[in-house]
C-alpha cells in the first residue's frame, strides 16, 4: 500500500479551509427554519375571566382580566352565543329544568359557539362546552381577524367559584393558510 505522508501543517490547513468553506456556505444559503411555515408560532395559553355579567342566556358574555397573549388584552370579552343546554331562554327564571344526561350519566350544562372579542374587526371564533357543575370543560378556537388571523388554541377550563374562571392549553399562530 502507497502511504502518501500529511504534515500537521497540511491537515489544519485543510481543515481551516473546510471551516471557511463551510462558513462562506451559511452565509450564502442561510438555514431555513420551516420556510413554508415563517409565520407561525405557538406556546402555552394562560387567561383569566370573569363572568359575572353571564347570564346563562344566548348572548351574554365574560370579561378578560388577565392574558399571558398580547393579542388578548385585558377588557377583551368572549361572547356565548347560545345559552345553557336544556334551558328555554325565552324568559325562564333559573336555575333551569335538568338537560338530558350524556350516555355516561352526566350532564353537559353549556355548549356554545364563542367569540373571543378583542375589538372591531379583531376577533376570534371557537366553541366552548362545560360539564354540568359549570366548573369545568373545554374551549377550542380555530381561527379568527386581525390581529387573531390564523389563532388556534385549546384550552382546559376551570372555575373555583363559579364567577372567575382559568384558561389553561395552548394556542398557534398560521397566518399562511389565510
Amino acid at each position: 500500500m502507497l502511504r502518501i505522508p500529511v504534515s500537521k501543517r497540511r491537515v489544519i490547513s485543510i481543515s481551516l479551509c473546510l471551516l471557511v468553506l463551510a462558513g462562506l456556505t451559511a452565509l450564502v444559503f442561510p438555514p431555513m427554519p420551516r420556510a413554508v411555515h415563517a409565520d407561525e408560532r405557538n406556546g402555552e395559553l394562560r387567561v383569566t375571566k370573569n363572568c359575572s355579567a353571564y347570564t346563562n342566556d344566548a348572548g351574554s358574555f365574560c370579561t378578560i382580566t388577565s392574558s399571558n397573549l398580547p393579542e388578548i388584552v385585558v377588557g377583551s370579552k368572549v361572547l356565548y352565543t347560545q345559552g345553557l343546554v336544556g334551558c328555554d331562554t325565552g324568559g325562564t327564571s333559573y336555575p333551569c329544568p335538568a338537560p338530558a344526561p350524556t350516555p355516561e350519566g352526566g350532564y353537559i350544562a353549556v355548549d356554545s359557539n364563542a367569540v373571543l372579542y378583542v375589538g372591531t374587526g379583531n376577533w376570534a371564533v371557537g366553541r366552548c362546552t362545560l360539564d354540568s357543575t359549570g366548573n369545568f370543560g373545554l374551549c377550542t378556537f380555530t381561527d379568527g381577524t386581525g390581529p387573531l388571523a390564523g389563532f388556534q388554541a385549546r384550552v382546559d377550563v376551570s372555575s373555583t367559584d363559579g364567577v372567575n374562571y382559568e384558561w389553561k392549553g395552548t394556542y398557534s399562530f398560521n397566518r399562511d393558510h389565510n
